[in-house]
């Protein structure tokens, strides 16, 4: 059998160096002690894989592993990286952890029992080399009392996929990272109770833990049509921040219809007395893998996103 460590075909390789070149030209480098890259992507059904450099029709599922090796050049760019739809099958993830190497670890939940939750699992990938875990790790629940004050009422249930949050530490600064995946829903407006219900709840934890000076960024996928929209207005209200930089259309993040707003990442900017991010943003952006990711093998962007997946990372970059 095939494995990931194996060494690829030669056109496998000339494709790698053609995505490494574009991403040398798009992506900031890593610089000890001066700037932290975070990320946030979903990666469509990141689950099994069929172990063949490259798969064909019958193969089930399509992703390969070429299509590991991209994946793994791309995160290996982030410093941290929040991946939604990890799936009960870890093959995947596993591959690329062994392509990123000993440098790098992982957290990820339990796989989601509920029908809505699509089996999936939130996850961070992290270089050890850069950022250390720095001790809190848990998914976020509706309190009760929330349900039961009208004043307050913000949802009738639970999360489809708990929000994971993981404490970080790089260059002695403290960040905590909340990655969510907000239900899609059979229309726009079953989101708004999930979006409002997540914005309410890292507002009032936003507020507790900038007292002792940690940095709070929600990123993931928040399923936002479009900006400005009902759903975007309803994630900002209680005071969550998007800079220009991530806002700008040019900045895409499906790879089927460039008007959907889904990826976010975002943080609190008060400008009174309300919680502030304490580091500076520097700079942010997608990232548009598909003129350069499989590109020998000619696909249909229907194909590619089975392959590397129908979403852009985005990512943000930091002054520490």
């Amino acid at each position: 059998m095939i494995s990931i460590t194996d060494t690829p075909p030669s056109e496998v390789e000339e494709n790698l160096n053609l995505l490494r070149a574009d991403l040398n030209s798009k992506i900031p480098s890593k610089k000890l002690d001066r700037n932290l890259l975070i990320a946030t992507w979903n990666i469509r059904a990141f689950g099994n894989l069929t172990r063949k450099w490259d798969s064909d029709d019958a193969d089930s599922p399509k992703r390969d592993l070429h299509s590991v090796l991209c994946i793994a050049e791309i995160i290996s760019r982030f410093d941290v990286i929040a991946i939604q739809e990890v799936k009960g099958n870890i093959r995947a993830l596993r591959d690329t952890l062994k392509v990123l190497g000993a440098n790098w670890s992982f957290l990820l939940t339990d796989v989601n029992k509920g029908k809505v939750g699509n089996g999936e699992r939130m996850a961070f990938l992290f270089d050890k080399r850069r950022v250390q875990l720095s001790g809190l790790a848990g998914e976020l629940v509706v309190p009760d009392e929330w349900q039961d004050n009208l004043e307050e009422h913000v949802m009738s249930k639970q999360f489809v996929r708990s929000p994971y949050a993981v404490s970080f530490q790089s260059n002695n600064h403290t960040f905590i990272l909340v990655t969510l995946h907000i239900l899609y829903g059979s229309s726009p407006k079953s989101r708004i109770d999930e979006l409002k219900g997540i914005a309410k709840w890292l507002s009032e934890w936003a507020k507790d833990i900038n007292a002792y000076h940690q940095d709070l960024i929600a990123l993931g996928d928040f399923n936002i049509d479009e900006r400005g929209d009902l759903l975007d207005k309803t994630f900002l209200s209680e005071g969550l921040y998007i800079p220009p930089q991530l806002q700008n259309k040019e900045v895409t993040r499906s790879i089927f219809d460039t008007s959907k707003y889904y990826d976010q990442i975002a943080w609190f900017n008060s400008q009174t007395n309300g919680p502030k991010l304490s580091m500076e943003f520097l700079n942010g952006g997608n990232y548009d893998f598909v003129p350069f990711a499989l590109k020998n093998r000619r696909l249909t962007n229907h194909s590619l996103s089975w392959l590397i997946s129908d979403h852009y990372p985005l990512w943000a970059e930091f002054k520490i």
